[in-house]
């Protein structure tokens, strides 16, 4: 099983959202569907812009923490380097 850690944002990549999970496909459909409260359905966060994939969980959950507590800039780095034209990566899944 693969472990995905993600970032997704707003149609004009105003705000960003990093999350974990282990179906990034259904995960994204959500964020697409508004399931749930919170940040994203609150800020419309819902285009797959990064995201990485892991063989353990615990790595995975490792390596969102360490966004999380990066800068808005370190963020922006990471889509840059996997997306420069930050299209949502979704519609590959």
């Amino acid at each position: 099983m693969s472990y995905y850690v993600y970032l997704t944002t707003t149609k004009n990549n105003t705000a960003v959202y990093t999350g974990v999970t282990n179906d990034l496909k259904r995960r994204i459909a959500e964020h697409k569907s508004k399931i749930g409260l919170g940040f994203t359905k609150k800020y419309n966060v819902d285009k797959l812009v990064f995201y990485e994939a892991y063989d353990e969980i615990i790595e995975a959950i490792k390596r969102e923490k360490q966004i999380k507590g990066g800068s808005r800039q370190k963020k922006i780095d990471l889509v840059y380097g996997m997306n420069r034209n930050w299209r949502d990566l979704a519609e590959g899944l």
